[in-house]
Order: structure tokens, then sequence, then C-alpha cells
């Protein structure tokens, strides 16, 4: 999953980023608005968590002017103001939920796998394919309920995959998907691992499901 972060506060700002990739999702930050807006129209995010107070551009006015461009990404305003008119005008501009500050850590991430799952379809933490099965709160892949050895990274690949089951996800869109914007990654590293994700999957008879197109990207039937 990755999670881009507009705060103004650099603790807060700081202590989002490594909790959240301590929990495996790739996190982009910026602490004021016109550089959110621009990460934000450049890149594919799963989630932006967005606080309205920012130097620049106010978050209001980055969350309407994103929302002109129709994109699906899914937006959490995460806030101090905490009446209900604030919280109403943000839903209405299109955030698609709004957790008050102070707040407690496990229900920002309880809420981003919410948003994830209704972004891809879910109805719940786990996205099985036959024996196989994902699941986003774990962080784990399991096959007839044994859990696969996997990287981070080979989880990653795995779960990208997995959520957009049928459709071709790109060399670009995974390599987004994976890595920070300010991490430079080669091509040869990226079909490293999936490379050996399809080894592991060879190894419990699944190896089948993942194909490569040649030209475009992976997918998993």
């Amino acid at each position: 999953m990755k999670i881009l972060i507009v705060e103004d506060s650099p603790r807060l700002r700081r202590s989002l980023v490594e909790g959240l990739s301590r929990l495996g999702l790739t996190v982009d930050a910026s602490g004021e608005g016109p550089e959110g807006l621009c990460l934000a129209r450049s890149t594919d995010y799963d989630v932006i968590v967005l606080d309205i107070m920012l130097p620049g551009m106010d978050g209001l006015t980055l969350l309407k002017r994103f929302r002109e461009k129709k994109t699906n990404t899914r937006i959490l305003i995460l806030s101090a103001m905490d009446q209900v008119p604030d919280r109403v005008k943000g839903l209405n501009l299109g955030a698609d939920d709004y957790l008050v500050k102070p707040f407690a850590f496990d229900e920002l991430h309880a809420r981003i796998l919410s948003l994830y799952r209704r972004a891809h379809g879910q109805s719940s933490d786990r996205i099985k394919n036959g024996k196989l099965t994902v699941d986003t709160a774990l962080k784990q892949a399991f096959f007839d309920e044994q859990p696969l050895p996997l990287t981070p990274y080979e989880y990653s690949i795995l779960e990208k995959l997995s959520s957009s089951r049928g459709r071709v996800v790109t060399y670009a869109q995974l390599e987004d998907y994976l890595y920070s914007s300010t991490k430079f990654v080669s091509r040869n590293a990226l079909e490293a691992h999936v490379s050996s994700l399809r080894k592991k999957l060879k190894q419990v008879h699944l190896n089948h499901i993942l194909e490569t197109r040649r030209g475009f990207g992976y997918l998993i039937q």
C-alpha cells in the first residue's frame, strides 16, 4: 500500500512516516500544500492522509483541486478542527474519512486499511485466490493457511497484483507502489524481486498464477 502524508508538523509527520513504514506501507510525505498537491497529482497513491492547516495552500483547497481531477484515491483528513461543520465541509468536498487530533495511531491505521479495502472492493483484509490468501492487515501471504516466507518486497508485489487481480499492473505502477518518491530503483531490481516471488510460488505449485506481459508489466489471474 502506498500512502501520502501531508502534515505541517515535522514531529507528527516524522512519527507517521516511521510508524506506517514499520507496518509495511510505502510512505511519501510533505509539509506544505503546493508540494502535497504536486505529489498527489504525479503519483498513484492508495490513501492520502491530509491535514487542513497547511502552509502555502490549505488542505481543503488541496482536496478540492485534487478531486477536480476525478481521481478515486481515498483521502482521510487528519485535523485538530473538530467541530461538526468542519467535518461536514471536509466530507462534502470529497474526503472519504475524517479523524480528529489527538488520535490513536492504531485507529488511524485501521481507518487506512478500511479505505484501502473500499478502494479495491474488498469486504475484509483477506484477499483470496483459491488456496492463496493475502492478508493486508497482517502483511502476510498464506497457501492453504500456511504462511509463505516472503520478503517485504515480495509480499508487497503479491499484494498489489492480488488486489488488481485480472488486470495488468505496469512496471511503473509497481515501482511507485514499492518505493517512496525519493528512492531510485532500477528495473533489474524490480525484476529480481518478481523472479524471487515466482520461485517461492512455484514451491507451492502456484507459479502459473503470476504472468509477465512483456513490455507492459505483470498480472495475477
